[in-house]
């Protein structure tokens, strides 16, 4: 799976995952099809937000939402514990951290465009996207620990340990 994601996503294979997405949830049950798009997706958002964000910009300044304020204060006002620097699988997989992240995420209902969207968040804030270092998580639990993380200073350290590249580059040096 590493090498797939860091070769990136073309531009047909994101339109294509969007076109499924964009179906009635009713029309699928384990469709591979839906699987693989909703990999594609939460893929080209990972590497927008590590390789056009987080490379190029300041993450103290960088906003992903109109609402990053406030999905802080109510993060760390539920998660006050909450390690973002380096991120435990339970912290987000138990089944107290499930009904824990499920009431917390709910609250976006309606608030944040695609708050339930499965997308892709770094276990440990210090190092690139890879099959190690990569879970599965809602998108606003994605907001709600990078948000922390560039607001805390996590973050930082991404702009001078890794440089900006076109991942459809590695593709053709592949």
């Amino acid at each position: 799976m590493s090498a797939n994601i860091s070769q990136g996503v073309s531009p047909d294979d994101a339109l294509t995952a969007a076109n499924v997405l964009s179906r009635p949830a009713e029309e699928f049950g384990n469709d591979p099809t839906l699987e693989s798009a909703w990999a594609l997706k939460a893929i080209e958002h990972m590497e927008v937000y590590f390789n056009q964000l987080l490379c190029s910009v300041d993450p103290q300044i960088l906003r992903l939402t109109p609402h990053d304020n406030t999905i802080y204060e109510k993060f760390r006002g539920e998660f006050p514990d909450f390690n973002v620097k380096l991120i435990s699988e339970d912290q987000l997989k138990s089944r107290e951290a499930k009904e824990k992240w499920r009431s917390f995420c709910n609250q976006f209902d309606g608030k944040v465009e695609d708050f339930n969207f499965g997308t892709l968040v770094r276990l440990d804030s210090q190092k690139d996207y890879s099959e190690e270092n990569t879970i599965f998580v809602t998108r606003i639990q994605f907001y709600a620990i990078e948000i922390a993380r560039n607001k805390e200073g996590h973050n930082d350290c991404i702009r001078t340990v890794y440089k900006p590249s076109s991942r459809k580059s590695n593709k053709s040096n592949s």
